[in-house]
């Protein structure tokens, strides 16, 4: 099993969006790294953290877990879309998406309180010039995040 960090405006889409559907199409990834991650290494059952970005208090929001494996992100294909792109074919997809279902909406952990945690210095999303909006994240790190989450030290 792997952990990701998967960041998400909550302008576009929020924990509690997730925690009303249940799941969501990881769509509009137009990164080819964060779609390597989503398309070559995720696994149903990975953990996720649900972290909201580009907003006033960004940080981690909730955990949810990969539901489905890769598959190609229509919203290449919709020349309506934002996310649309020209070169895209059903027969030649260049972008990918997984499913993400809600474990649980968990208490705001701020992008502060991760970076004075000893134990986080090393996150991908704390290291300079970083700006993906999926990252691996370490097992030792998911399982210092969930125990403060859950209040355990």
């Amino acid at each position: 099993m792997r952990y990701w960090l998967m960041k998400s405006e909550p302008s576009d889409y929020s924990i509690d969006d997730l925690v009303r559907d249940g799941s969501v199409p990881w769509y509009g990834v137009r990164n080819y790294q964060a779609r390597n991650f989503m398309r070559d290494q995720m696994q149903v059952g990975d953990g996720v953290l649900f972290y909201h970005s580009s907003c006033p208090q960004p940080g981690i929001v909730g955990l949810a877990k990969v539901g489905k494996l890769a598959y190609p992100d229509a919203t290449q294909f919709d020349p309506q879309h934002k996310y649309f792109d020209p070169k895209a074919t059903p027969d030649n997809p260049r972008w990918f998406n997984v499913d993400v279902h809600i474990v649980q909406k968990t208490r705001l952990m701020p992008l502060a309180e991760i970076r004075d945690t000893p134990e986080l210095a090393n996150m991908r999303i704390l290291q300079r010039g970083n700006r993906l909006s999926i990252t691996p994240v370490d097992p030792d790190e998911w399982n210092v995040i969930v125990a403060r989450l859950a209040g355990r030290p």
